[in-house]
């Protein structure tokens, strides 16, 4: 049997209803995690955690929205309740779109803003409440390889960069403590967004600034999104004990 490499961990997971979220959480929950999925629909999150749980996996599902407070607190409130602690957290929850600035409006600027940005602020904040006395714990923001290049949408890319300084940040704050803060940086990678998206699906279409061509994007296999949650579990377990403040990029030597 292959050894478990997170037993007895509590991992958090935002946005955890389909796409990378769930495959991180499925993956996490194989790996011996105990993991609370966070969404805003009900009916998918519950079909991911009773999919982990008919599998021998420890699972509990939260319906919120990283934009409330009230709601952050109540994720943390019923992680403690179920599984008595805290070990990882997971801000994967958010929001993709193409709108170029001259479209963006302030009501899309602020929700596209307080979903990125505002959510993984709320969570970690949270998250440190349960890390600091007890110094240890790790949190991995969802960032994008928008956050170095700014192709996709104006809001989206801004949030992302900001994404990106602010795990440099919360891991300087953190440097002389056992609670590691890092980010993965996933490039094109199979999802029911991406597909959305290259469709047109999303917000302001298809309109990805320099897509193709030499100037960010070198046409080559997309990821999947097991190879996101696999950077994850490197991140969340001992392997990845002495990385802090790291943008790690998955993006199959596509956006180099």
């Amino acid at each position: 049997m292959e050894k478990e490499m997170l037993k007895n961990k509590v991992a958090v997971i935002t946005g955890a209803s389909y796409g990378m979220g769930q495959t991180m959480a499925e993956l996490f929950a194989k790996e011996g995690a105990s993991v609370v999925l966070t969404a805003r629909g009900r009916e998918k999150l519950d079909a991911v955690v009773e999919g982990i749980r008919a599998k021998g996996g420890k699972a509990v599902g939260v319906v919120a929205d990283v934009c409330s407070t009230e709601d952050t607190q109540k994720v943390f409130a019923t992680a403690l309740r179920e599984f008595g602690d805290v070990d990882i957290l997971i801000n994967n929850a958010g929001i993709g779109e193409q709108k170029m600035i001259d479209e963006t409006d302030d009501d899309w600027m602020w929700m596209v803003m307080d979903t990125n940005l505002g959510g993984p602020m709320r969570y970690i904040r949270e998250a440190l409440k349960i890390f600091l006395p007890k110094n240890d714990g790790v949190i991995i923001n969802i960032s994008s390889v928008n956050g170095e290049r700014p192709f996709c949408g104006a809001t989206y890319t801004s949030t992302k960069g900001a994404l990106n300084t602010l795990t440099k940040n919360v891991a300087m704050r953190l440097i002389d403590t056992n609670i590691r803060c890092n980010a993965v940086a996933p490039g094109a990678t199979v999802t029911p967004a991406h597909i959305a998206n290259k469709a047109g699906e999303q917000p302001g279409g298809a309109k990805m600034l320099g897509y193709s061509g030499h100037f960010v994007y070198f046409p080559g296999p997309e990821c999947d999104p097991m190879d996101q949650a696999y950077a994850c579990l490197y991140l969340a377990s001992k392997m990845g004990r002495h990385v802090k403040g790291q943008v790690i990029q998955v993006c199959n030597g596509a956006f180099l």
